[in-house]
């Protein structure tokens, strides 16, 4: 699908008009009726501008103006899942070329609506066979022949291109994390992930390098080995490294990539347990980001760091009360084998710190079922020690969305950790506080490190969508990751 700027709206294209639901709202119908040509009653009647609110009006010609309601004060998440939902709802009735007008909007709008409308082709029936098969042929809108023109202000036109250039870049990312992270495990396999990895550093020009088992046991990661052992398929390190000339700035993210998890010996319910294979949303967070950034050609040393196994269960699986030795030499009691994120992310944090001292440290896991009973669907929990690194995530949080809560990492935590028998516990036994007792073990590995965050994503990861009747994947922390490294870097306006 192509897509074109322009300054000046066409009143004879297929046109989406987005319209806030404001004090403006009357007059803005009364323009818009005027020119289509109906009483302004009939549209104020008809409309609201509710969000997702949809008035299809047809003129003479055969063309269709589409009158999207906002809401009110819409943000930029709001933004994108309007444009989503309708261009996913409408895509087989969408004629090959569309317009969008959002000349009195800015450039970051721009950005989040291109985002909505090329998420709005994402098709999740990624094994249904026959006339479900999502590889017939696409609509005809998101063919390679459909056009979408957008129009701008001309004091936007320089800006909104880039943002349609950006968008164009992390919507690819994130439409190819969705397909990884609902993919079934019988398909992701700590193998798939390295592949992904080695295929789109190659592409996109980043460093891969993947440690094998044996490259592991030769390193002595003993907390990722320990996870997998009930698993017929091998665990993976994955080392993904963009450094650009003249970065001055290093930046380690590491992402949990549990590929598919039953809890090992500590089983899970049967219930909910075939969404496990959405245990790797860190790790696509960080996948996504790496190939984001490689492609805007960011001016920053990025390290990206995926721990990847497969927790299950066998005769040789870890058990309740063993200790283990993780590759920064602490030990660790396990409590709870299902448990099994903050233990792997102990070996990857623990291999970027020893390995390439990075200035900030970010990790993001679907961790703990104790952020969702804190913060809902709507919230990642952030953890840090740095009020700084605090204040620009949740900035870039609040602009993109993807919203994140400081919880908090006192010392009095500490407790829910401390084991008789080794150097940490897993897990605290308590049936409270699990996302801060998690983030106090994660912390314990970290050596200090003065600028590191944890996020929690367990709640983000995996949402309802327009997508499908079970809960999808989101692909979510690629938009606030590259964000936050954008504005380390330069100044966006």
């Amino acid at each position: 699908m192509k897509i074109t700027l322009k300054t000046h709206v066409d009143p004879t294209t297929n046109l989406v008009i987005p319209i806030l639901k404001d004090g403006t709202l009357a007059d803005t119908l009364d323009n818009i009726a005027t020119q289509v040509g109906l009483p302004a009653l009939a549209l104020q009647t008809d409309f609201t501008a509710e969000r997702h609110e949809v008035l299809p009006v047809y003129q003479p010609n055969g063309q269709k103006i589409y009158l999207l309601g906002v809401g009110e004060k819409p943000g930029s998440m709001d933004w994108l899942r309007t444009f989503r939902k309708l261009f996913f709802s409408q895509k087989d009735k969408l004629p090959a070329q569309m317009a969008v007008d959002l000349t009195p909007y800015d450039s970051d709008t721009v950005e989040a609506v291109i985002l909505g409308i090329l998420g709005g082709r994402y098709d999740l029936r990624l094994f249904q066979t026959g006339d479900n098969n999502r590889s017939a042929k696409p609509a005809a809108f998101f063919a390679d022949s459909g056009e979408l023109t957008v129009f701008v202000a001309e004091s936007e036109l320089v800006n909104a291109q880039a943002a349609v250039d950006r968008a164009g870049i992390i919507a690819d990312a994130q439409l190819q994390m969705l397909d990884l992270t609902n993919a079934p495990g019988n398909y992701k396999t700590p193998q798939f992930l390295s592949n992904w990895a080695v295929n789109s550093g190659r592409l996109h020009g980043y460093d891969v390098t993947i440690l094998d088992k044996a490259a592991l046991e030769e390193r002595g990661m003993g907390a990722l080995l320990s996870v997998s052992q009930g698993s017929e398929q091998p665990p993976v390190l994955i080392v993904m490294e963009y450094k650009p000339d003249g970065a001055t700035q290093t930046i380690g993210l590491v992402g949990k990539g549990v590929t598919f998890d039953t809890g090992g010996i500590s089983i899970k319910a049967s219930a909910s347990m075939h969404l496990m294979k959405s245990d790797m949303g860190g790790a696509a967070a960080v996948l996504g980001t790496m190939a984001v950034v490689a492609q805007l050609k960011l001016p920053i040393h990025v390290i990206g760091i995926v721990p990847a196994t497969e927790n299950m269960v066998d005769g040789r699986s870890t058990r309740p009360g063993d200790v283990i030795t993780s590759y920064s030499g602490k030990t660790i009691e396990i409590i709870d084998t299902d448990a099994e994120g903050r233990v792997i992310l102990a070996d990857g944090l623990g291999y970027l710190l020893r390995n390439f001292q990075p200035d900030v440290v970010i990790d993001l896991a679907t961790l703990t079922g104790s952020v969702i009973a804190a913060l809902g669907y709507h919230a990642a929990g952030l953890f840090t020690q740095n009020d700084e690194l605090a204040a620009q995530l949740t900035a870039s949080a609040d602009r993109t969305g993807e919203r994140i809560w400081r919880l908090p990492l006192w010392d009095a935590y500490r407790e829910d950790i401390k084991s008789d028998v080794a150097d940490v516990k897993n897990f605290s036994g308590k049936p409270l506080a699990g996302a801060i007792s998690a983030a106090k073990f994660i912390e314990a590995f970290t050596d200090n490190h003065p600028a590191w965050a944890h996020l929690d994503i367990a709640g983000m990861a995996f949402a309802d969508t327009e997508f499908g009747s079970q809960k999808n994947a989101t692909a979510f922390g690629i938009r606030l990751l590259v964000d936050y490294l954008r504005r380390k870097t330069t100044v966006v306006d």
